[in-house]
């Protein structure tokens, strides 16, 4: 596991599956690609590809965010919608997370930042002995939390960033992702709140949006975060 940190490469990861992840990958890839730096986004694992069209797949999404022609999809793929293990299980692949991260090193080293995506929540498993959090840990990676705008995001969020934190896992800002249009009492509020009893500055909130453009023209503040951290030796979280 190393201990070197990394500030070009950033994890993201989020409190839960279905939450808007991918959105904010892609997202934060095409913004940075259009602010000239040379992006690598990717995928190490994604389950459920057989329900997926090929353009939907998150791997895909990602690379083309990116508008990069390696890795093309995601480095393994798996058939069930289940937990990556599981899926791997079933489909007799074995998962290797710490060959995830030398070939992810290995992309980031061409690249001037590197966007990873996770799959489910901060310790949603990635293979049987691995989740988000021992990813970063391997890739000395900085990561990027992103939340559902809804009831309830604030106790998940908090644990979230406390299980970080107690890594010793920079965190570079939480973004809060409006999946659906319809809101409730908490929406637009979260950010504030969070904000408030957290004491926390870092926080983007990506809208309801069309595609992956869109997601990336509404993460201006976030990829400020990223690029102005890049020739930061250490993180102060704050």
């Amino acid at each position: 596991m190393t201990s070197v940190f990394r500030p070009d490469i950033i994890v993201v990861t989020g409190t839960d599956t279905e939450i808007g992840k991918t959105v904010v990958a892609s997202g934060l890839a095409a913004n940075l690609a259009d602010r000239g730096l040379d992006v690598r986004a990717i995928k190490p694992v994604e389950s459920g590809i057989d329900e997926l069209e090929v353009p939907e797949r998150d791997g895909v999404r990602l690379a083309e965010a990116a508008g990069q022609s390696d890795p093309e999809r995601a480095l393994v793929e798996l058939t069930r919608p289940l937990a990556p293990p599981e899926a791997a299980d079933i489909d007799d692949v074995e998962l290797d997370m710490t060959s995830w991260c030398e070939t992810i090193r290995e992309y980031a080293d061409e690249a001037d930042v590197t966007i990873v995506e996770g799959a489910g929540g901060v310790l949603s498993p990635l293979t049987w002995d691995g989740t988000a959090r021992e990813m970063a840990r391997h890739l000395g990676a900085r990561t990027v939390l992103v939340a559902p705008d809804e009831l309830g995001v604030l106790n998940h969020t908090l644990m979230a960033l406390e299980v970080l934190e107690t890594a010793e896992l920079p965190v570079c800002g939480v973004v809060f992702s409006r999946r659906d249009p319809e809101f409730d009492d908490s929406t637009e509020r979260n950010p504030e709140t969070l904000r408030q009893f957290a004491d926390i500055e870092r926080i983007d909130v990506v809208p309801p949006v069309a595609d992956d453009r869109a997601a990336a023209e509404a993460l201006d503040a976030s990829a400020d975060w990223i690029t102005r951290d890049l020739s930061t030796p250490t993180f102060e979280y704050s």
